[in-house]
């Protein structure tokens, strides 16, 4: 596993050089459909659209779909390959399915996502009998009293919160040398397409349990890379929305600057519909041009020709300084593009080296945000970043993983206006990137192969990405293509997704 991707928030720059890294395939690994440990069932990878249509029929029931899931998890995940990529399950699913399949069968049905599981990472309140964590050890305690505001939506549209999905404790920032998609709780995630490859972080279990067929959704968190990398990595579709799209309310924050949740799925289609359900926030951000109102129907929008007449920039170079061009991938990607009707243009990109303020950033972030986390959270020991730290070095674990970021973050001794004034820089420099091309080029998107250096400048301008998986490579590397856009164009985004991935049809 590369430890240079153990952090959520790494700079794209060192996403970049880690993307070409191959390990020879384990070809002994029969994933992710780990046949050889549980006989395959139809349901097992099927849509949110073709878990509806045999619910609606009657030839699956919720309780079915939650039964096999049970299976498979029981099966891959604490057995076999030992995926790691559920922390815990809802005791309550089964009750919940059942519930949900009456109300069915009266002809009332909550919304599109009635009775269909849904993974929700480990660092998301739900107010049940579940830990909400973030993989410390430290958080465990007394459930969250309430849910939190996406997992309430969810909810309304009729969803099964299935379990908690492991992730890179404290959304990764912990230490350097801790291995992406670890967490003190849950141990080391795996990816379900080779023992070979890196999962990313921090939403690993996630994307994970996505790809090795626990539920058809899953919902991450992003601070600077958290959804778009592991989603690459583990080959499903991941969005980052623009920041204040979704609410950041009862989430483990690591910088209310930057986190937000975001749907993820196998595919864009079912991205659509999760993001649909999610949609809506309980409080305005300051910081953000004001989103278009009303609700929006992104499955509804999809669309298969959307690719036709749309002009996609792309940086001219890539972070080794070679033409993106001349990247196999990259180039065999274009044409699909181009066949698809889009018009791809190179852009000169000056990508900002802001390494040092997004560091502050976070450390201040953490330090301010999470004690403000923990105030509604009676019943854990910690109340602080301090108090987290003083807990980490009574228990140090098996693994005598340290905490030097956590650390550096407590250290950090600077004002309200020195951080206003380094969150303002990284945030503009960010976003003027982005909005030059996008005007003087009359871009509808910019594009990138995932794991480039457009990542990092996306989430830092609270920019909407998409990652679309486009398969693997002859060496079994994954390979994906991200879409960034302005505010508010997960419509537009998600359409063109939907009509790349259908292009490979």
């Amino acid at each position: 596993m590369n430890r240079f991707i153990s952090c959520a928030f790494i700079s794209s720059f060192v996403l970049a050089s880690i993307g070409s890294i191959a390990a020879e395939p384990d070809s002994s690994f029969d994933g992710p459909g780990f046949e050889s440990f549980i006989p395959p069932d139809v349901i097992d990878f099927s849509t949110v659209a073709e878990l509806q249509s045999r619910m609606s029929d009657g030839s699956v029931t919720s309780m079915q779909l939650v039964q096999r899931a049970l299976a498979r998890i029981g099966a891959i995940d604490r057995n076999g390959p030992a995926l790691n990529a559920v922390v815990e399950i809802n005791p309550d699913a089964l009750a919940i399915a059942n519930d949900l399949d009456a109300e069915r069968a009266e002809g009332r049905l909550r919304g599109p996502l009635h009775g269909v599981p849904v993974l929700v990472k480990d660092n998301i309140d739900t107010g049940d009998s579940m830990q909400t964590s973030s993989g410390s050890l430290a958080l465990v305690g007394r459930p969250a009293l309430q849910d939190a505001f996406v997992v309430q939506r969810l909810r309304q549209a009729g969803a099964i919160v299935l379990g908690k999905a492991n992730a890179s404790e404290l959304a990764g920032f912990r230490d350097w040398g801790i291995p992406s998609g670890w967490s003190g709780r849950g141990g080391q995630v795996g990816n379900p397409w080779g023992t070979e490859l890196p999962v990313c972080g921090s939403s690993a279990g996630s994307a994970a349990g996505l790809a090795a067929g626990y539920a058809p959704l899953a919902v991450g968190t992003e601070t600077n890379g958290s959804i778009i990398c592991p989603a690459y990595y583990n080959q499903v579709v991941g969005l980052r929305p623009t920041l204040g799209l979704l609410s950041q309310a009862g989430i483990v924050p690591l910088s209310s600057w930057q986190d937000t949740p975001g749907p993820m799925g196998r595919t864009v289609s079912d991205v659509a519909l999760l993001l649909g359900a999610m949609q809506g926030n309980d409080e305005r951000r300051a910081d953000m041009p004001p989103a278009p109102g009303g609700v929006k129907d992104y499955h509804g929008k999809l669309n298969a020709s959307s690719l036709l007449g749309k002009r996609l920039g792309y940086p001219l170079y890539r972070g080794d300084g070679s033409l993106t061009i001349d990247h196999p991938h990259f180039k065999t990607l274009a044409g699909r593009l181009e066949r698809a009707g889009a018009t791809l243009l190179p852009v000169d990109m000056k990508i900002p080296l802001l390494f040092a303020e997004q560091m502050t950033v976070l450390n201040y972030g953490i330090k301010r945000d999470l004690a403000a986390y923990l105030q509604g959270r009676p019943g854990i020991e910690v109340r602080n970043l301090a108090d987290l730290i003083a807990f980490n070095r009574n228990y140090p674990g098996e693994e005598g993983y340290g905490q030097q970021l956590l650390e550096d973050a407590q250290a950090l001794d600077i004002g309200e206006s020195a951080y206003w004034e380094t969150a303002n820089k990284l945030r503009d420099e960010s976003r003027k990137v982005l909005d030059v091309a996008h005007h003087v080029h009359q871009l509808d998107a910019v594009i990138d192969l995932s794991g480039g250096q457009l990542q990092g400048v996306g989430a830092q301008a609270g920019y909407p990405g998409l990652q679309v998986s486009a398969g693997q490579d002859a060496a079994r590397q994954p390979v994906g293509l991200y879409f960034l856009g302005l505010p508010w164009s997960e419509e537009v985004l998600l359409s063109m997704g939907f009509a790349f991935e259908q292009s490979a049809n």
